[in-house]
């Protein structure tokens, strides 16, 4: 009788083990431009402006937090099927739980690092702080996110250099592509230009560039002439800035700077004489 028990314990663990798999699979599957279910209660900050790497986003932190479900209902079940399998032959659990205890905590010692770098993914996977397509800064390294896991989150900034950081040692995160951008343009003018007739100016130029195309499909709101920024015995800093979709900023900026470099010119409005270092 007892082997036969044996039998059907480890039979109902294989089909529960099958049966929760499916079922997480189907709450991490999601058709195309469908949030899948697993993620429809958590909250999403990507922005639909995102186009094909929101799909791409939403895959990849699904099927990381499958991936954890997965092995977690997979441990959780065999776990008990062992306990409930020594019960059956007749074994004594109590020397057995007391061993797993001391090993478990020399194991949560050894896996410090481990541990918290898995907790800290999950966290941010959760709270959906960032994710594939995104331009962060992570304090070490910064650049476009290509890869979310629960342990390490990869980026390849500007000069195509790949970082890997691990997940528990991020202190804090500044995201540039989330809801919407600031492009922030700074014009430095000579100290002696009229500055209320080269603020027009500016206003004027940047107010129109931003109306057709191609700037009109990333500008969300008319641009803001903010004034005098900085004043020195040289120079004076005019700035601008207009709120744009997601990771469009840095293209608005150089589009807008050769914009108003190229009005000033044909206004005959002086830039700041050019310093050169001594030799």
């Amino acid at each position: 009788m007892g082997g036969g028990q044996v039998v059907l314990i480890i039979v109902l663990a294989f089909v529960a083990r099958f049966l929760a798999h499916r079922t997480i699979r189907k709450l991490t599957s999601g058709g195309e431009g469908h949030v899948p279910k697993l993620l429809r209660p958590l909250k999403e900050r990507a922005p639909e402006s995102l186009g094909p790497l929101l799909s791409e986003r939403r895959k990849q932190r699904a099927q990381t937090m499958g991936s954890v479900l997965r092995s977690a209902f997979s441990i959780l079940i065999f776990s008990v099927a062992f306990l409930m399998v020594l019960r059956v032959l007749g074994l004594d659990l109590t020397p057995i739980l007391a061993s797993a205890s001391v090993l478990g905590v020399a194991i949560g010692f050894g896996a410090q690092n481990l541990v918290k770098d898995f907790l800290s993914g999950m966290f941010m996977l959760m709270e959906d702080q960032y994710g594939v397509g995104d331009v962060v800064d992570l304090g070490d390294a910064s650049g476009t996110v290509e890869a979310v896991g629960l342990r390490i989150t990869t980026l390849r900034d500007g000069n195509g250099t790949v970082w890997y950081v691990r997940n528990g040692i991020v202190q804090r995160v500044g995201n540039s592509t989330q809801g919407f951008a600031v492009a922030v343009v700074d014009v430095p003018l000579a100290y002696t230009v009229d500055i209320n007739k080269a603020i027009e100016l500016i206003g004027i130029t940047t107010a129109e560039a931003t109306k057709v195309a191609p700037l009109a499909d990333d500008v969300m709101e008319a641009p803001e002439v903010l004034g005098v920024e900085q004043v020195t015995s040289e120079t004076v800093t005019v700035r601008v800035t207009v709120k744009v979709r997601p990771s469009r900023q840095w293209a608005v900026q150089r589009a807008l700077r050769a914009k108003v470099k190229a009005a000033v010119d044909e206004a005959g409005i002086e830039a700041p004489p050019v310093t050169t270092a001594d030799s």
